[in-house]
């Protein structure tokens, strides 16, 4: 009972020093902004282990973060390895090739109308499909190894990417497109110092948004059909054996994964599109 305390105080303390620094005359400097977050994940962690240790949470149902340390740790080798089979090989490569193939066939799209009319409606609709629907076919028809898995990841990304773009090609207006023309410039030349660079924000949106789902394509086309290797393998045998320190470690190589593969299309991003307005402040 006293950890259960401890843990509520630890908390409030948190929270408390949080609210200061928000709050405070320095809330806008850079420091203050990365101490926030960190204090934020310290103070979770300290109450998630005193929580579990003090109400005896058996670890089959929720292990603690020293549990979870300790696997992570004990498993550097397997954990390695799946990092590379499900995210190298099946998430980076089929969001490559997905995200690459949709740029150009929304290049192509936005050269057609026709094209535009008849593929949006049908990539709405694919979109919509559900993972557990698709991936078991895809896994069926590539095999079972990592390129079925870039397969899905390719479904899941190409649309999002293709949406996004078409809609950022036409997001420059009829006056800036006349401009263009009065100076004899070709479509490609239109395209290259107006339309795209207008189009960027929408294409790296597009692009954000698929970092996560290329990692959740990836891990989940891994339950229905792999080699004895893979973040997905992994959770779904550690599952099996109640190993649950062992998923969390596998959930905790996937969120690292995941931030900063986001966080690497964001700095590209922040390089590329330094003149829009969402970037300054």
């Amino acid at each position: 009972m006293m950890l259960v305390i401890l843990a509520a105080l630890v908390w409030c303390g948190g929270w408390w020093v949080n609210a200061r620094l928000a709050n405070g005359p320095q809330s806008d400097s850079r420091g203050v902004q990365l101490l926030v977050p960190v204090i934020f994940g310290v103070t979770l962690l300290l109450v998630w282990q005193l929580l579990v240790k003090g109400l005896q949470i058996p670890m089959v149902i929720l292990p603690s973060p020293v549990d979870i340390a300790v696997a992570f740790g004990a498993n550097l080798s397997k954990l390695w390895q799946d990092f590379l089979q499900t995210f190298v090989k099946g998430a980076l490569s089929g969001y490559v090739m997905g995200c690459s193939a949709a740029f150009l066939m929304a290049i192509v799209m936005d050269r057609s109308d026709f094209l535009r009319r008849g593929l949006l409606p049908v990539g709405n609709f694919v979109a919509a499909l559900p993972i557990v629907g698709t991936a078991p076919i895809l896994v069926m028809w590539f095999g079972f190894d990592w390129h079925s898995k870039a397969a899905v990841v390719v479904v899941m990304v190409f649309f999002p990417v293709l949406v996004n773009t078409v809609a950022g090609l036409r997001e420059t207006s009829a006056m800036q497109r006349d401009l263009m023309q009065t100076y004899a410039a070709s479509y490609w030349q239109s395209f290259f110092k107006l339309r795209l660079p207008a189009a960027l924000p929408f294409v790296f949106n597009g692009l954000k948004i698929s970092t996560t789902l290329a990692l959740v394509g990836a891990i989940v086309a891994e339950f229905f059909g792999s080699p004895t290797v893979g973040m997905g393998f992994r959770i779904s045998t550690s599952v099996g054996k109640l190993s649950l320190d062992m998923v969390w470690a596998e959930i905790v190589v996937a969120a690292l994964a995941g931030s900063m593969f986001y966080g690497a299309v964001a700095m590209v991003e922040k390089i590329l599109t330094f003149w829009h307005p969402s970037q300054r402040g």
